[in-house]
């Protein structure tokens, strides 16, 4: 029985790319008493390999926490594989706001102590007797209440790139340490303000939730399915959003935009920006922003010191680690002295720049098109497509339109095509088709001819 990942992360992005199926990034957790934490992961694990499922998750005896990529022809199948356990039916699965098929690349399950490391001892704790969720809309209304006070519950390098305006930022790196800071700051305020807290998907407010009740607090609140779902309901309901930036994301993104405002700096020469890279060097993997500009000079680097180290030879780099914990090891969050326009703590509410828009590949093209068929395969090294052809006529000269959740709108004139494994002209329905295409497609794709 398979229990390990047996591919690296390069192979299986090859794999992705050659399967050229849409996959979902959605995130999950639950707070539950599990009995056999190993055996649940070990269950776990042989049923979501099954359906190529990747991610990072934890699990402990206090319950599930997911990060994960699935192909999106298997979210039924998937949402089959939580039902079997009472705690985890019906529950929510947070859908990224921007998805990649690279968001992750192994699938990853590991046991701890608990999902959400707290610092905390005290038996008496019940972490399932939580505050109120509120949803976007009475999110935003709390806010407007003079005797509310919002927390995040994230750390320093979330926070930088984008927050909740208004909001207390904690200068930690971690979420153990923000419960006693704020438990400190709000002594004074346990009956007469409404305690309010956000994170990324609501996990780390769910237990800060309770820790508060369980510390006095009257009034506490979280928002429900924390900022992922915050967005996903501003645009549902045509709300104004409170947040301001990018959310930071745990997987290859770094991050999901909220708003077009950038409100961080390059950490390096100060341009408005708000991309994080880790340091190149093995030896240090320092979270960092960094432009595009300072990413080429520095060779994605944060410091020259580091950049001499990775033209080095690969044997003296493995002798300067040596002893060490380095490599994958290190997730050092962004405090060097080299950065010097790195902030945190107290961070503005307005904007140093906005965000170029999305390239047109993601934008709805209004033409007059007709459905041809569907996308069967991509062939990436040839960069050829492979369509089955339902509907109409499709000719050499015809002009052309792609389309999908990821590959957005993309036109192109056809010149040459391969009917049936065959050079023809026409392709009728039927006929399966093979043509180049520049770019990525997947199975969701649809092809279309453009009218005149």
């Amino acid at each position: 029985m398979q229990l390990y990942n047996t591919l690296s992360a390069e192979e299986r992005a090859i794999m992705i790319d050659d399967a050229g199926k849409q996959r979902l990034t959605l995130s999950f957790y639950a707070y539950a008493k599990i009995q056999d934490p190993k055996k649940f992961r070990d269950d776990l694990f042989v049923a979501w390999n099954a359906l190529d499922a990747l991610g990072r998750i934890y699990v402990a005896n206090e319950g599930i926490n997911a990060q994960m990529s699935i192909p999106e022809e298997n979210l039924e199948a998937f949402r089959a594989t939580l039902e079997v356990y009472d705690f985890m039916k019906g529950i929510r699965l947070n859908e990224a706001v921007e998805h990649d098929d690279h968001s992750f690349l192994k699938l990853t399950i590991k046991v701890r102590d608990k999902i959400v490391a707290d610092g905390l001892n005290d038996e008496t704790f019940d972490v399932t007797d939580i505050g109120v969720h509120l949803k976007a809309k009475e999110f935003n209304d709390i806010l407007e209440d003079p005797n509310t006070i919002v927390v995040d519950f994230r750390n320093h390098y979330e926070s930088e790139v984008g927050h909740f305006k208004g909001a207390i930022t904690p200068d930690v790196e971690t979420f153990r340490e923000s419960l006693p800071i704020i438990n400190e700051q709000l002594q004074n305020h346990k009956e007469d303000k409404n305690l309010v807290m956000y994170c990324t998907g609501g996990i780390r407010c769910e237990k800060a939730s309770a820790y508060f009740k369980h510390q006095g607090f009257k009034n506490v609140y979280q928002l429900e399915g924390g900022i992922i779902n915050y967005k996903k309901q501003l645009e549902e309901e045509g709300l104004e959003s409170k947040f301001i930036g990018k959310n930071f994301v745990f997987d290859n993104r770094l991050g999901e935009r909220i708003t077009d405002d950038i409100i961080s700096q390059c950490h390096q020469c100060g341009k408005p920006c708000d991309n994080h890279t880790n340091c190149e060097n093995d030896g240090c993997h320092l979270l960092f922003i960094q432009c595009d500009d300072c990413k080429t000079a520095m060779e994605n680097c944060c410091s020259t010191e580091c950049l001499e180290v990775i033209h080095m030879p690969l044997v003296d780099q493995v002798r300067m680690r040596t002893g060490k914990q380095v490599g994958n090891k290190v997730f050092r969050k962004g405090k060097s002295e080299n950065l010097k326009f790195k902030h945190s703590g107290e961070l503005p509410d307005t904007a140093l720049a906005a965000a170029e828009k999305p390239a047109d590949i993601r934008q709805k093209i209004k033409v007059k098109k007709v459905l041809l068929g569907k996308a069967e395969h991509y062939y990436v090294k040839a960069q050829v497509g492979l369509f089955t052809i339902e509907n109409q006529e499709l000719n050499i000269g015809d002009t052309i339109l792609i389309s999908g959740p990821t590959t957005g709108n993309q036109e192109l004139i056809l010149e040459k095509m391969m009917v049936n494994d065959t050079a023809n002209t026409t392709a009728k329905k039927g006929d399966r088709v093979t043509f180049e295409v520049p770019f990525r497609i997947r199975l969701s794709d649809k092809i279309y001819k453009i009218l005149d």
